[in-house]
This record gives structure tokens, C-alpha cells and sequence, in this order.
């Protein structure tokens, strides 16, 4: 069974199957790269074509270092959101195993579980959960509202095993 997300990507891809169970959780990027490539060049070609009217109607020639600067902040802020447009977690229950990959940017991490060892921990806000084995915890969900962070924490609790309970904790 495949289920898309509700909203917002929130949970990507959910795929169960006897065997193999997989969550996929994304950011929310409203915009495709080239559509954030088209923003910029419409706010670069704007914001560079008044300082060029000012500096040629009005003499103010001083404007168009700051518009360069303007536009330079800019881009490192769209290269940034770029950057990580791709971040994901993908939660992966097979078997024995439950394995969760984390990619921030161009890194990787991956961690592998005993799925009957491992616990959902989740604050009783929804601020954040959390996979714990052994007392450390891989944090999950941080591209969720709450609200799906706590519906995500008793799908996992339910999917990982049913007889140990949702341990909520105050944050």
C-alpha cells in the first residue's frame, strides 16, 4: 500500500507491505531549483535595474555597490535553501531492523536499530521525537508540525511493536 503525503510533503512516501515498511519524511520546498533560479534572476534584474536608474537619472551613483551587495546576500540565500532542498529521513522497518538514514546537505547518516529493543519517544508537546535504543536517541520527524510529529510517533510506535507503550515525556 502506498499513501502520499496529506500536506506539505509531510510524509513523503509511506510504503507497507508484509515484510518492508518505509517512511519517508521531506522538506517542504515550494519552489523546484529553477524556479528559485527564476526568482532570483526577477529580484537581480529589479533590484539592478533601479540602482542603475537612480545612478543614471539622479547622479546617485553610490546605490549600486550596496544593490551588488544586496544581491550577493541574496544568492548566498538561495544557494543555502538549495543546498538542502534535498534533506530527508527515511525510516525503514524490515524484519528485525529498523534503519534511519538522515540526509542534511551533502551528508549522510545512517543508523540501524533492533526493531524490538527500540522505543518512540515523543515530547508531550510534539516539539520533537525521537527512536531510542540503548539510551541514545536519533531525533525523526524535524520537517513535521507537531501535529504530524505525534501522528508519526503512533504510526511508528504501532508499526514497531505493539506491546510497549508511546512514552511521552515534557519538554
Amino acid at each position: 500500500m502506498i499513501a502520499a503525503a496529506e500536506d506539505m510533503r509531510v510524509t513523503g512516501i509511506v510504503r507497507e507491505d508484509a515484510a518492508e515498511c518505509v517512511y519517508l519524511v521531506r522538506r517542504n520546498n515550494s519552489l523546484s531549483s529553477s524556479e528559485r533560479l527564476l526568482v532570483f534572476g526577477f529580484f537581480l534584474v529589479v533590484s539592478i535595474g533601479i540602482a542603475a536608474g537612480f545612478a543614471l537619472v539622479f547622479g546617485a551613483w553610490p546605490i549600486l555597490p550596496f544593490a551588488g551587495l544586496e544581491m550577493a546576500v541574496l544568492y548566498a540565500a538561495f544557494h543555502c535553501v538549495d543546498c538542502h532542498a534535498a534533506d530527508c529521513e527515511r525510516i525503514t522497518i524490515t524484519g528485525n531492523t529498523v534503519s534511519v538514514e538522515v540526509q542534511e546537505g551533502r551528508r549522510v547518516t545512517r543508523r540501524d536499530m533492533n526493531r524490538h529493543w527500540t522505543r518512540v519517544v515523543c515530547a508531550s508537546d510534539g516539539s520533537r521525537i525521537a527512536l531510542r535504543l540503548h539510551g541514545e536517541d536519533v531525533e525523526v520527524g524535524r520537517h513535521l508540525c507537531a501535529t504530524r510529529r505525534r501522528d508519526m510517533a503512533h504510526a511508528l510506535e504501532r508499526r514497531l511493536q505493539g506491546r510497549h507503550t508511546l512514552q511521552v515525556r515534557n519538554a
